[in-house]
């Protein structure tokens, strides 16, 4: 029993290490951006519950780790709780000045900005590790050797086959698969001539061919050869430039594949059996951490960009739903009533909750600990 909780405990560690960092970023976005605009922060807390250790700055904010690590968060002066609710009785005993010291006393568009803070902390920091990661290691890309042919595919017609290494395309040599990428868009329903070095199975000896033939399909252009790499993975060299673009062009591609993947799982069409809490980001952690710092370093970058993602989210208790109210607003030209914002954050409460349920459910299954505490009983 005791090996076993032990066991356990090597995922939750890896998690709770990344988290921290993760959260202290988020909420040190909004601190920042909330004190540039002229808010005061009473409580700035990694984890919740009572206090554990703590101090109190000159600015009077009370900076603390909880007993709860699961989290954080700023509490401004003015609110309510950790929500970022304003405490509709005591801003009604408030004067002018202590009111234009508080989030609501600002204008829309400075709340919002400060409510975005946290988000795009953590959206920077993915950059920022991404930029740093390219810089030093370089760009991943794959070696421009074919791992697999399109049925009926411009690469298919000029009879291109898994195994051929791509050395040139329309005389300008290819070094790994983002050049090819680059360079065949161009050349959409014209003649192409592509070089390969081939080896012969029988004999294995390679040989040099040129292929021949037109990037078209049923007399219409085409921009892509319809074929995927090996998958012999290698790193080019980039600039600062083209660092910060990849880096910028990654985020929105993981932000867009997690949110196609909840839009399905709202519609059924996937599982959200998919979903992981605490120990399945652990057992990742520790995984890659073990692989090295540039897995360690991916993996933190990846839960940074759906750390941000997620509280965008125009649920009420999340930073999106603060924007929402915010926007609403700011089109009307008067804030959601009170009564309807209680009901709101009753309702996002419980969607949160839900959610963060069924993450631990799954993880409960997936190393089952189910089956363990069902096994002390039988």
């Amino acid at each position: 029993m005791v090996s076993y909780i032990l066991s356990i405990s090597e995922y939750v560690l890896p998690f709770l290490l990344v988290l921290t960092v993760l959260v202290f970023i988020h909420e040190l976005g909004h601190y920042l951006v909330a004190r540039w605009n002229g808010v005061k922060i009473e409580v700035f807390s990694i984890g919740f519950g009572p206090e554990l250790f703590g101090w109190t700055d000159k600015a009077e904010t009370r900076w603390k780790f909880s007993l709860i690590p699961l989290g954080g968060y700023v509490k401004m002066y003015g609110d309510a709780d950790a929500s970022s609710k304003p405490d509709e009785e005591v801003s009604a005993s408030m004067t002018a000045e202590q009111k234009s010291l508080t989030l609501q006393g600002k204008t829309v568009g400075q709340r919002i900005a400060v409510v975005a803070a946290g988000p795009a902390a953590n959206y920077i920091l993915a950059i920022i590790l991404l930029s740093v990661l390219h810089l030093a290691k370089g760009i991943p890309t794959f070696l421009p050797t074919v791992g697999g042919v399109a049925e009926g595919s411009v690469a298919h017609s000029i009879g291109i086959a898994p195994g051929d290494h791509i050395i040139a395309f329309n005389d300008q040599p290819v070094a790994n698969f983002d050049e090819l990428r680059q360079t065949i868009p161009s050349s959409a329903g014209h003649a192409v001539k592509v070089q390969i070095k081939r080896t012969e199975k029988d004999t294995a000896q390679a040989k040099e061919l040129t292929l021949v033939g037109n990037m078209a399909k049923d007399g219409k252009p085409v921009s892509s050869l319809g074929i995927t790499p090996s998958g012999e993975q290698i790193y080019r060299e980039s600039g600062i430039i083209e660092s910060f673009t990849t880096s910028i062009k990654y985020c929105y591609v993981v932000s867009k594949e997690t949110l196609k993947a909840l839009g399905q799982m709202l519609i059924g069409n996937r599982s959200s059996n998919e979903l992981g809490g605490i120990l399945t980001i652990g057992a990742l952690a520790k995984q890659s951490a073990a692989q090295g710092w540039i897995a360690l370093i991916l993996l933190t970058t990846v839960l940074s960009i759906n750390l941000g993602l997620i509280n965008l989210l125009p649920i009420p208790v999340l930073d999106g739903g603060h924007i929402v109210f915010y926007s609403i607003e700011a089109l009307r030209g008067k804030p959601v009533s009170a009564k309807a914002q209680e009901r709101a954050y009753t309702i996002g409460l419980f969607i949160v909750l839900g959610l963060m349920a069924i993450a631990t459910w799954n993880d409960l299954s997936r190393f089952k600990i189910i089956s363990w505490i069902t096994g002390l009983f039988s």
